[in-house]
């Protein structure tokens, strides 16, 4: 077996992140004749918070979707913990450790808040689905195990006053914490977010934003984000990736990406001499 890399990248702000976890080589998707990603390889290293951005149409939420094995690439390999990664469905994914939000809210809307983030623990209950209606034996007690590791989420992210409220009668910046809070039930090693911020206000950015560096920085997730605010995409995250056309155009630091001319050309729309 290739083992993991244990190099250590440094941050712009001294923090040591580790080797590398999840490598994309050589990606590309084609649906028919359009090409939505062409040829694009990057890394995502341990414990850091990896950014994927682009203008509308990029291709960036068809690169989430080939990482969480809802699409599959025509062309390239996935290696994920130094194993190149089968054709998988996106529950085996999910076994494997890799769990995400999405861009447009999929919560159970007639479901309460923790019954939500139970569904998160899906792939870890042993149960028998029998065992499970009767709510006996060791399927009760394993239950109960698992809304323990739920009511730490729902502490954690500070919605214990919702706990039991229909997720549907939520405004939209706690629905969006709590599909988050779904994800991280699932304890994932690699935690995908579709633009977590979308259609928020500043106070409810400003809390996301507050969250997803708390679940780096206190779990030790690996983050990998969609996002178009580019002042959160900054302040938040270690490296970034650019997309434009399903090409990839950039791929550092924030600050090399932000001084990067063809990023400002895709962004901007104008040209340099």
């Amino acid at each position: 077996m290739n083992e993991v890399p244990i190099e250590a990248f440094t941050t712009e702000d001294g923090r040591q992140i580790g080797g590398v976890l999840m490598e994309m080589r050589h990606i590309t998707l084609r649906f028919g004749g359009v090409t939505a990603i062409q040829d694009i390889s990057f890394d995502i290293r341990e414990g850091e918070v990896r950014a994927i951005i682009g203008p509308n149409g990029a291709g960036k939420s068809s690169m989430l979707n080939v990482i969480n094995g809802f699409y599959h690439p025509q062309e390239g390999e996935i290696w994920f913990r130094g194993e190149k990664r089968p054709t998988m469905k996106p529950y085996d994914v999910a076994k494997q450790g890799i769990a995400r939000t999405f861009q447009n809210i999929a919560l159970f809307k007639g479901m309460s808040t923790l019954d939500n983030i139970m569904t998160g623990r899906n792939t870890m209950m042993k149960a028998g689905l029998f065992s499970q209606a009767l709510w006996w034996g060791k399927a009760e007690q394993e239950e109960m195990w698992h809304r323990e590791q739920v009511e730490k989420v729902i502490d954690f992210l500070e919605i214990q006053h919702i706990r039991k409220t229909p997720v549907g009668k939520l405004p939209y910046g706690l629905q969006k914490r709590v599909e988050l809070g779904r994800a991280l039930a699932a304890e994932p090693k690699l935690l995908l977010l579709d633009e977590p911020m979308a259609g928020m206000n500043v106070e409810e950015k400003e809390d996301m934003s507050r969250f997803i560096l708390d679940v780096n920085d206190e779990f030790g997730t690996t983050i990998a984000l969609i996002e178009h605010d580019m002042g959160v995409v900054m302040d938040i995250s270690d490296r970034v990736v650019v997309m434009d056309y399903g090409k990839k155009i950039g791929d550092g630091t924030p600050d090399e990406v932000r001084n990067n001319p063809d990023v400002i050309d895709a962004y901007l729309g104008v040209a340099h001499d």
